[in-house]
């Protein structure tokens, strides 16, 4: 008789926060989903962007909608940045965040880092400054709590 084959993605160490996403999104189970959540945990990138997605106290300083960058073709893991080192600059796109910034520049520097990510990286920072994470990926915030209670959402 054949055994059950497990469903978890195997993921490589240095995966990119939306291949975490998508290994995330295709588990049938909460549990499941929270587990991979959780697994990555030290993915501060990650960590980041959820937060910026889910978190109802962070708001966007950067306009919502379509923007217009050129995707970054370049074959995974030869892009020039990965958003595990750029996460350090994303509270420059909330409000409240680098208030020095003017929106001009902030829009400029959101285009620059978008341009410089891995085309599946610039679209995941895209849906989270939308809050539209949950659109892609079937992940929801009482998941994204689940998995990290540590964290003071909200």
């Amino acid at each position: 008789m054949p055994t059950k084959t497990k469903t978890t993605t195997k993921l490589p160490k240095d995966a990119l926060v939306s291949e975490i996403l998508e290994a995330v999104s295709k588990q049938r189970t909460k549990a499941k989903k929270i587990e991979i959540l959780q697994e990555r945990s030290k993915n501060q990138g990650l960590i980041a962007v959820l937060v910026w997605n889910y978190d109802p106290n962070i708001e966007s300083a950067v306009p919502d909608g379509e923007v217009p960058y050129t995707p970054n073709d370049a074959p995974k893991g030869t892009e020039h940045t990965r958003l595990i080192h750029e996460y350090r600059n994303l509270y420059k796109f909330c409000k409240g965040g680098d208030p020095t910034l003017t929106r001009n520049r902030r829009e400029m520097l959101f285009i620059q880092l978008l341009e410089g990510l891995n085309e599946d990286e610039a679209e995941v920072i895209c849906l989270a400054k939308d809050g539209k994470l949950g659109e892609k990926y079937k992940l929801t915030y009482e998941t994204v709590k689940e998995a990290f209670p540590e964290r003071t959402w909200g």
